[in-house]
C-alpha cells in the first residue's frame, strides 16, 4: 500500500530569529580602538580587545545608551540591574578564547515588535512578534579562507581581528514566526527601527546586521516543539526567506521518509539554494558561562531610562499608522515613505509647508526617488528643499502650471534649488488658461484637419488625443489640459 507524503498543510513551522546588530559607536565596547569598516587587517586592535594579560575592559557608555534605547523601542522591560558574563569557546577568530556577553541578567527582556504583511488572500494583516531578550556583547574577529599554498599545496586561512571587540546587540525573538515571509519582514522591521534610532546602519552586506534562524516543524495541533535546527550565513532578507522555505520542505521530507531530524547548525548555500550541515549545535552548558570578574554590574536608574526614552523618535510602525489614519494614504504609500527616516521627515516637511499629502507622496516616491537613486544622493543632499516642492505642487493645484511643465523644471530645481515660482516666471512657462486664446487655437486645428474631425464623429473618439497633443505642441506644453478638453469636446461633436 502506498502512503501519501505529508503536505505543508499538515505541518506548521516554529521559527525564531537571533539577530546580531553591530552598533554604530566610534570606538569598541570595552576599549578605545576605532570601529572603522574597511580598514587594513589587524590595524584597529589593542591589548584589551586582544585579551592580553593584565588589561582591564571599561564599558563604553554609548553602548549602554544604545542598548536601552533599542530595548525601549522594542517595548522591552529594561532591567534596573544587569551584568556581563564570560562565554567560553575556542575558535581562531576569538583571540581571548572567551566572549564577554550577558547570560542570565540581560539589559532588556519581554518585548515585541509589529510586522505588516499581505496574506495569501491578498488582505493586509498585522502581527506582533515577541522579543525574548536583548543583550550587549562583543563581536569576534573574521576568518578569511584564502585558498591553497602553491608550494605545499595545503589550504590556509587568515584572521582579521579588526572586528573583535566591536559592540553588538543580540536580539532574540520568541518562536512566533510561522513562514519565511514573516521572518524576512521581522528582520526588515528590526533594521528600520535601529536605523531610525541612529544606533546602527543595519547594513547586512557589511555584517552590521546578521540573522540566525532557529526552525522546527510539528504536526498542526501538536503543542510540543519539534527538533530545532539553526541556519546561519544569510546575508540578505531574501536569503532568509529562501533558506526557511527550503528548510521547511527538507524537514517535512525527513518526516515523510522517516529520516531523523537532528539538532544541528546548517549553512545556507546561495549557489545551490539549499542548507547544508555544518556542525552539531552547542547548548548553553557547553559555553561554561560565569560572571565577568573585570566588569562591575550595571544599574540603570529610572531617571536615566526616562531621559533616554524621551529622546526616541517616532518609529516606523507609528508613522505608517499615522499616515494612513491622519492623511488617508494607502498602506503601500505609507510603507514606502517610512522605509528611511530621512525620506519620511522630508515628506512630512513638504506636507507641513502646505502640500496635500497624496500629491506630496507621489512626487517624493516618484520623480524625487528616481533622482536620488540615479545620483546616489540621499534626500537630505538634494538642492530641492521641502518648502520649494510644496510651492511647486501649489502652482499645479492653482492651475498656474501643468504637471507636464512641473516635470520639465524639476531637474533644475533638484540640481540648483531656488524658487519654483520665480523659475516658472523667468522662463515664461505659466499655464495658458485663457478661454479665448485656447478656442482660437482649437478652431484653427479643427479647420486644418477635417478628415480627423469626421473620424471622431464616426465613433473614433480616441482621435481627441491627437487634437489635445496638437494644442500642447502649439503652446509649448503651456495649455491647461483640463480646460483644453472641456473646450474641445463640444466642438468635435459639432
Amino acid at each position: 500500500m502506498t502512503v501519501a507524503a505529508p503536505t505543508k498543510t499538515e505541518y506548521e513551522a516554529i521559527i525564531g530569529l537571533e539577530t546580531h546588530c553591530q552598533l554604530g559607536t566610534e570606538t569598541k565596547i570595552f576599549s578605545a580602538s576605532s570601529t572603522q569598516f574597511g580598514a587594513d587587517p589587524n590595524t584597529n586592535i589593542d591589548p584589551i580587545c586582544m585579551g592580553l594579560p593584565g588589561v582591564l575592559p571599561v564599558l563604553n557608555e554609548k553602548v549602554l545608551e544604545y542598548a536601552v534605547k533599542a530595548g525601549l523601542a522594542l517595548n522591552c522591560q529594561i532591567a534596573p540591574y544587569s551584568k556581563f558574563d564570560r562565554k567560553q569557546y575556542f575558535y581562531p577568530d576569538l583571540p581571548k578564547n572567551y566572549q564577554i556577553s550577558q547570560y542570565d541578567l540581560p539589559i532588556a527582556e519581554h518585548g515585541w515588535l509589529e510586522i505588516e504583511l499581505v496574506g495569501d488572500d491578498g488582505e493586509p494583516y498585522r502581527k506582533r512578534i515577541g522579543i525574548t531578550r536583548l543583550h550587549m556583547e562583543e563581536d569576534a574577529g573574521k576568518l578569511v579562507h584564502a585558498g591553497s599554498d602553491r608550494l605545499s599545496g595545503s589550504t590556509y586561512s587568515l584572521v582579521d581581528y579588526n572586528r573583535a571587540g566591536i559592540a553588538l546587540l543580540e536580539i532574540v525573538s520568541e518562536p512566533d514566526i510561522r513562514t519565511g515571509k514573516e521572518a524576512a519582514e521581522y528582520g526588515q522591521e528590526l533594521r528600520r527601527i535601529v536605523r531610525y534610532l541612529g544606533i546602527s546602519d543595519g547594513n547586512m552586506q557589511e555584517g552590521s546586521l546578521r540573522c540566525d534562524v532557529n526552525i522546527s516543524i510539528r504536526p498542526v495541533g501538536q503543542k510540543e516543539f519539534g527538533t530545532k535546527v539553526e541556519i546561519k550565513n544569510m546575508n540578505s532578507f531574501s536569503a532568509i526567506q529562501k533558506a526557511i522555505d527550503y528548510e521547511i520542505d527538507r524537514q517535512i521530507e525527513c518526516m515523510a521518509t522517516g529520516e531523523p531530524i537532528v539538532q544541528e547548525t546548517r549553512l545556507w548555500e546561495e549557489n545551490s539554494q539549499q542548507t547544508i550541515s555544518m556542525r552539531s549545535k552547542e547548548g548553553s552548558s557547553d559555553y561554561r558561562y560565569f560572571p565577568e570578574p573585570d566588569l562591575c554590574p550595571i544599574e540603570v536608574s529610572v531617571e536615566q531610562k526616562d531621559a533616554w526614552k524621551g529622546e526616541l523618535p517616532e518609529l516606523p510602525a507609528e508613522k505608517r499608522h499615522r499616515y494612513e489614519e491622519e492623511w488617508g494614504l494607502s498602506a503601500y504609500d505609507a510603507r514606502v515613505l517610512t522605509e528611511e527616516r530621512d525620506v519620511a521627515e522630508y515628506f512630512e516637511a513638504v506636507v507641513a509647508a502646505g502640500a496635500p499629502a497624496k500629491q506630496a507622496a507621489n512626487w517624493v516616491m516618484g520623480d524625487i526617488a528616481g533622482y536620488t537613486n540615479e545620483t546616489k544622493l540621499s534626500i537630505t543632499e538634494i538642492a530641492l528643499k521641502p518648502a520649494i516642492l510644496a510651492e511647486l505642487i501649489e502652482l499645479i493645484e492653482k492651475g498656474t502650471i501643468s504637471g507636464k511643465i512641473a516635470k520639465e523644471i524639476l531637474p533644475e530645481l533638484l540640481e540648483k534649488g531656488g524658487s519654483a515660482k520665480e523659475l516658472v516666471e523667468s522662463k515664461g512657462m505659466t499655464q495658458i488658461s485663457d478661454t479665448g486664446e485656447l478656442e482660437k487655437i482649437i478652431d484653427e486645428l479643427l479647420a486644418a484637419n477635417p478628415d480627423k474631425v469626421e473620424q471622431y464623429r464616426n465613433g473614433k473618439t480616441k482621435i481627441q488625443g491627437f487634437f489635445v497633443g496638437q494644442v500642447m505642441k502649439r503652446t509649448s506644453g503651456r495649455a491647461d489640459p483640463k480646460l483644453t478638453n472641456q473646450l474641445l469636446t463640444p466642438k468635435l461633436k459639432g
